[in-house]
């Protein structure tokens, strides 16, 4: 099979859809790769380490769409590539459809087949393509919260940690998944007061067996958030739906119960966000303030990292990478009963139902 990797346009997108060692895997599977010139840049990856595994080179974005039965990305197409995916041409890579309606009319078009890493599912009901991402977002939460809580940046002016005689910031962490737990890890290691929240009281027993004590675990439910939301420097938004929308747990109303520097860092943005206030933002321009609240919301997170997110990705990526290219599509996603999870928009219909739901569209049965 063609496979075409190509530069990952959106905004502060520094990351790549592989490294050279999984390019080598599918070479010596007699596999061809077709990387855009630069692609892996920002990664730390120079073209010539591909070519030295045997990826071909190509000057421009349309030079890997036009060759490749195959397009494997780290970040959604954007609209100046809509026009360029080709009837039939396979899209393996993060989608997050239910947020973006615009985006997954163009892909219906397209009639295209797009398999979404974020709802590959396993047995277990874990996202293997998603995890490693949600580790790197829940630890960057913590750092990346530490730094606007400081004065000069609109926060608080509160150190985590604190020191002798003076308290620990606290950290509100909403969500036990793989974010939740991430972001628990960094702030406790920093010495943080932690209060983690869920519904589900099986991952709630999980975090106390797994966490230090001053990570405090409590049932997720209005009246917890309306009351903890008060007294906290930094709140973490680690909810996931699979496939669909985030729920919004802390409205615009609610803003006015917290503190002036309080800081949101909503890892929840690239589904819909689970603040009602909450916007999409970049590394360029990441934080905005409404009520005098700091909100992060960066829909990339991980893309600040890029050397480490784009060799964690490859890692779990590459597998089912190599299935589709040997087997092609249907008969990897036949085989696969995760892969099969990942089928969202195939050939102009949406097959993922959430997605459907989101938009208030019928599912085809």
């Amino acid at each position: 099979m063609k496979i075409g990797i190509p530069k990952e346009i959106k905004p502060n997108e520094s990351r790549v859809a592989m490294i050279p060692a999984g390019v080598y895997e599918l070479i010596m599977q007699g596999h061809q790769v077709y990387i855009q010139t630069t692609a892996g840049n920002g990664s730390g990856f120079l073209d010539a380490e591909y070519q030295d595994v045997g990826a071909v080179i190509v000057p421009t974005i349309e030079d890997v769409y036009n060759i490749a039965d195959m397009i494997v990305k780290v970040k959604e197409p954007i609209e100046q590539e809509y026009p360029l995916i080709k009837k039939n041409q396979v899209i393996f890579t993060y989608f997050h459809f239910a947020s973006n309606q615009k985006l997954t009319e163009a892909m219906i078009e397209s009639q295209s087949v797009c398999i979404a890493y974020e709802t590959v599912e396993d047995e277990a009901g874990t996202l293997p393509l998603l995890t490693p991402m949600s580790e790197v977002a829940g630890r960057m939460a913590i750092q990346q919260g530490a730094k606007y809580l400081e004065k000069p940046i609109k926060g608080r002016g509160v150190l985590l940690g604190g020191v002798p005689g003076v308290a620990p910031g606290k950290v509100l962490i909403l969500g036990a998944g793989t974010v939740g737990i991430q972001a628990a890890k960094m702030a406790a290691g920093l010495g943080a007061h932690v209060t983690i929240l869920d519904i589900d009281l099986k991952k709630l027993r999980h975090v106390n067996n797994i966490l230090p004590s001053h990570v405090v675990t409590m049932f997720s439910n209005k009246y917890n958030i309306l009351q903890l939301i008060k007294n906290h420097d930094l709140i973490v938004g680690g909810v996931l739906i699979k496939g669909g929308k985030a729920p919004k747990l802390i409205t615009r109303d609610m803003l006015k119960l917290i503190r002036p520097g309080t800081v949101m860092v909503d890892v929840a943005v690239d589904q819909g966000g689970c603040f009602e206030t909450s916007r999409p933002t970049t590394h360029e321009n990441p934080i905005y303030i409404i009520d005098d609240v700091v909100h992060y919301c960066v829909a990339n997170m991980p893309g600040a990292v890029p050397y480490t997110s784009t060799i964690a990705l490859t890692n779990v990526t590459l597998p089912y990478i190599l299935k589709l290219a040997t087997k092609g599509w249907e008969q990897a996603s036949a085989n696969d009963k995760a892969l099969r999870k990942g089928l969202n928009v195939i050939l102009g219909e949406v097959v993922y139902p959430e997605i459907n739901e989101a938009f208030g569209w019928e599912t085809v049965a």
